[in-house]
This record gives structure tokens, C-alpha cells and sequence, in this order.
């Protein structure tokens, strides 16, 4: 089983962001891994994106909302389509938009706490003005998560927000010190803070990286993966950031990781932060 932890298919309002109206972004980012733009996005197309996943071994693809991002946004009910038509190939996390918590309060309740979501997504570094994550405005939301088990996935990392100090690892030292009941995703895994990040996770158990595009072929992999054999192990997520990564990726990711440890990394980390239930071996059967 291999669940990628940040897949983005041609559904919805994901066609109309830049991720996809951009590919020669996503091109680019696929020469990374030797590889060219997927068909499934040069046509737009769900059912090659269906047929990518089983190709490569892909079970589930965790679908996310996006709020208030300013280049454009998947409103939630869209997701909840998504996952509703797409049963056992999708899940979802809720969008919130991080200038308004009595809305992200209001909204997870709907799709989380009263709806089929897994948990909630925060981009505070890319509304307009950009905001940290670490904002007081944002701690509610926080208190009302931590409240109800959901776990947060966060973007810091990447081009997370106006400068790289929106990914500063001082931001999720400190949500994670505030709020040791949240599991925290890292999605871009800190990137370009990759030792500071790693350093921060050593002290807080309760944060999970996802460097999704950033581990391959970027400075510092090679860290990420120090850490994995050592004390991430338990706590870091494969994920390719499609459309900006073919699903071909997991090929790549393979090859980083001793093969032991793979089914941690492509199913069960994945699977207890979203508290699905356990599956024991082949993720890492046929590599």
C-alpha cells in the first residue's frame, strides 16, 4: 500500500490554478527524476490520472484545499466530491483561510469534525498580507484542533510566503511546543532550512515532515534522508506534489530509503497520522 500525501489531480478547481496552467513549471520540475510532464496533465485528465496511480503503485492520493492562496484556490466542497466519487483512491484535508479563525473554526467543524475530511490545511504565508503561522490570530484554531485530534498540515518550506523567513523552523518549534496534542505535517519540509527544520523535529515529537518536491535532486536530500534512517523514520511521508512531480516519483523515492523502512515511509506513517487503519508489508515488495 503507498499513499502520496500530496496529490493534486486534474478534478475541480485544480485545473485553474497555476500548478496547472503552468506545466512547463511542472516540466521542469520533473527533469529533477529524468522524467517528462505526465500525459495526465498535459491532457488534463482523470481517468490517466487513475491509471498513473496504479501504474506506479499509487493506492491513495490525499487531495488538499486551498483558502485565501493568492494565486487561487480548491474550495472544500470540491475536495468532498472528490473523495466522495473517488472512495478508495482519494482523501482530503480542508483548506482554512488563516485571516479569519472564527471561519477556519466554523469550517473545520463542518468538514472535518461533521464531515469526511482528515484534517485541515493552513498556507498562512501565502494570503495577502502574508501572515506567519505562528501568529497569535491562528492559535484558536490551533487550540480547537489539538481539541479534537486533527492533525494540521502547514506549508512552510519551498515558496511558502513572501521571503524565507516564512519557513523559518522557529515558527513550528514553537506551534508544536504550544500545542503538543496537534500532529503536525510539514509540507515543502522546511526546505531550504533542512538541518535547522530536522534539528526542531529531533526536540518535537510531534511533527511530521513531507518534503514532497524538495527531496529530489535539492540541496539537503541527503539530510533528510540521515535523518529517516535514525529518528524521522516513524515520522516521515511520501509525498510527490503532482502535478509538479509525476507519480513516477515514488520510483525515485524508493532508491533513496533502505528497503525495510519503506512501508513506514509509503503507508504507515500516513496511515496513523490520519488515523486510517494499520496494513502490514508491500509497500517496498517490488523495488
Amino acid at each position: 500500500m503507498i499513499i502520496d500525501f500530496r496529490l493534486r489531480p486534474p478534478f475541480g478547481d485544480y485545473v485553474n490554478l497555476g500548478m496547472y496552467k503552468n506545466k512547463a513549471r511542472c516540466a521542469s520540475y520533473a527533469a529533477n527524476i529524468g522524467a517528462g510532464l505526465a500525459p495526465s496533465i498535459e491532457q488534463e485528465s482523470m481517468e490517466l490520472t487513475l491509471k498513473e496511480m496504479d501504474e506506479n503503485g499509487i493506492d491513495i492520493g490525499l487531495a488538499t484545499g486551498r483558502a485565501a492562496h493568492f494565486a487561487g484556490g480548491m474550495d472544500n466542497d470540491v475536495v468532498i466530491d472528490l473523495v466522495t466519487r473517488y472512495p478508495r483512491r482519494f482523501l482530503g484535508m480542508a483548506g482554512l483561510d488563516p485571516r479569519d479563525w472564527r471561519g477556519c473554526i466554523k469550517e473545520l467543524h463542518r468538514t472535518v469534525v461533521d464531515g469526511p475530511l482528515k484534517g485541515v490545511v493552513l498556507e498562512p504565508g501565502a494570503v495577502r498580507p502574508a501572515m506567519y503561522g505562528n501568529d497569535p490570530h491562528l492559535y484558536p484554531v490551533y487550540a480547537e484542533c489539538e481539541k479534537y485530534g486533527i492533525p494540521v498540515m502547514i506549508m512552510l518550506g519551498g515558496n511558502a510566503g513572501p521571503d524565507v523567513s516564512y519557513s523559518f523552523p522557529q515558527i513550528i518549534h514553537q506551534l508544536a511546543a504550544d500545542f503538543p496534542g496537534i500532529n503536525f505535517i510539514i509540507s515543502h519540509g522546511g526546505w531550504p532550512w533542512v538541518q535547522a527544520v530536522l534539528g526542531v523535529c529531533f526536540f518535537q515529537q510531534n511533527i511530521y515532515l513531507s518534503p514532497d518536491l524538495y527531496l529530489f535532486n535539492q540541496p539537503g536530500w541527503q539530510d533528510y534522508v540521515t535523518a529517516v534512517n535514525t529518528y524521522m523514520q516513524d515520522r516521515f511521508l511520501y509525498a510527490s506534489a503532482y502535478p509538479f512531480m509525476p507519480l513516477s516519483a515514488v520510483a525515485t523515492f524508493k532508491k533513496m530509503f533502505p528497503k525495510p523502512l519503506l512501508d513506514k515511509l509509503l503507508y504507515q506513517n500516513a496511515a496513523k497520522v490520519l488515523k486510517l487503519e494499520p496494513y502490514s508489508g508491500g509497500s517496498g515488495d517490488d523495488c
